[in-house]
């Protein structure tokens, strides 16, 4: 007969074939290649990604704007034909023409601006850009951080269901040895054929449990190639080859200051208020005259600047200051100026809310953490039990000392107790990642 005393969890995990034989093996992924994978598919990291460098082509924006200003400008004017300019003198008898009408007008400008003074609109804008930056980038690490952490969940959620549908394999593969010793014992007179129901009513009822937990690898396994993403049909082996160890014991309060030292929301959610303070600097710059200084260069035919005016080409050039001073708007400065002031105090409100949230995510997940800690001590006691009961029953079958139905018990026992140690050290893992990245610790 197969005993179970020697089933371990596998360092490599083996997808077994379906019953219906429509799947295939593939290459096995380990949690360090899945992460790799996922990573580097990931649409929420390239969106992520890509408000990044929105951010920093914002600053560049706001800093061009701090630079002399270069245009140029040509314009091509055909005008309608007009007699001569002529002037009449009593002493002559024909006027005097004194400027023939020039009907094409070609005029070329280049422009360069320069502003002295805005109110301290551009460099509060240049200052609020690069506090966005900062604060989208840590936002990133946060994107980065999430998706590694669906994938790790993604992960130990398939790995689950695999083991499952491994110990109920090895579990019915004992159960028909069981039946067909069995059936060998009733032939001898040894056993009764209720006997022989009992355990066939077992293996139906391990058939079902295998083609339930069956379905249920096959949606956590298109659910973790979807996180990878990859094609969610594909069939993916997962290579484990240790848990990982226990988290060392931490006071709660000391981890609840950790997360609120290092959590990117709220280091992001520091520098955007930052940014709303430059802002309303920013805004309030319509109270102050904008200076800007200037100059253009001329090419034109004619040059209505040069006289008597002449059908040729002639440049001119001038240079100067300009002010603007916006003296009564209906309030349009003072409203916006209100607008940026109450984002900033939303934003001071939202850090405190969030501060919270914090807190009791971590306390939550402190407490998770704790308790799958324990549940693994446990149930590794009671796996050994478990076995330990199933060695001596099963010596005690074969000896005729005992029924069918105490050797059935003590095998039902030994995979339960295995499959909730499964369960237990998955969810111990889980809590372990949640906990970390409650804490803004790096997943990968």
């Amino acid at each position: 007969m197969t005993s179970l005393t020697g089933v371990k969890m596998k360092k490599l995990i083996l997808l077994l074939l379906i019953s219906s034989g429509l799947y295939s093996q593939t290459g096995s992924l380990s949690l360090k290649e899945s992460l790799e994978i996922g990573l580097q598919n990931s649409r929420e990291v390239k969106i992520a990604e890509s408000e990044l460098k929105y951010s920093l082509a914002s600053i560049d924006e706001i800093a061009s704007q701090m630079l002399p200003q270069l245009s140029f400008n040509a314009s091509y004017t055909r005008l309608s034909d007009v007699p001569p300019f002529e002037v009449s003198v009593p002493i002559f008898p024909s006027p005097i023409k004194i400027q023939d009408a020039i009907l094409n007008n070609y005029n070329f400008r280049l422009s360069v601006q320069q502003p002295l003074f805005t109110g301290f609109k551009l460099s509060s804008l240049k200052t609020s850009a690069k506090l966005n930056a900062e604060a989208t980038d840590l936002e990133y690490s946060k994107s980065y951080n999430d998706k590694a952490l669906a994938i790790c969940e993604a992960f130990w959620k398939l790995y689950k269901t695999q083991i499952q549908v491994e110990l109920l394999e090895e579990n019915l593969v004992s159960l028909r040895n069981h039946l067909r010793d069995t059936e060998k014992f009733m032939a001898n007179g040894l056993a009764t054929k209720n006997d022989v129901l009992k355990i066939k009513v077992r293996v139906s009822s391990l058939e079902v449990s295998l083609i339930d937990a069956q379905n249920m690898m096959k949606l956590a396994m298109s659910s973790f190639n979807k996180e990878l993403g990859i094609e969610l049909n594909k069939i993916t082996k997962l290579e484990v080859s240790d848990f990982s160890p226990y988290m060392e014991s931490a006071a709660l309060d000391e981890l609840q200051n950790e997360a609120i030292k290092n959590r990117a929301e709220l280091k992001s959610i520091t520098l955007r208020k930052h940014a709303g303070e430059n802002n309303v600097t920013a805004e309030n710059s319509g109270w102050y005259p904008q200076v800007f200084a200037f100059g253009n260069f001329y090419y034109s035919n004619p040059n209505q600047r040069i006289l008597p005016i002449e059908d040729e080409f002639n440049d001119t050039w001038d240079v100067g200051v300009s002010l603007k001073w916006n003296l009564w708007d209906w309030g349009n400065t003072s409203a916006k100026s209100e607008k940026a002031v109450q984002r900033v105090k939303q934003l001071e409100n939202n850090f405190l809310l969030l501060t919270d949230a914090v807190k009791l995510e971590v306390y939550k997940f402190f407490l998770s953490a704790k308790s799958s800690t324990e549940k693994v001590k446990v149930n590794e006691l009671a796996v050994q039990s478990a076995k330990e009961n199933y060695r001596i029953t099963e010596q005690k079958y074969n000896q005729q000392l005992t029924t069918s139905s105490e050797l059935i018990d003590a095998e039902v026992d030994v995979l339960s107790s295995e499959t909730n140690l499964l369960q237990a050290k998955v969810e111990n893992e889980l809590a372990k990642l949640r906990l970390e990245n409650s804490l803004g610790r790096k997943i990968y």
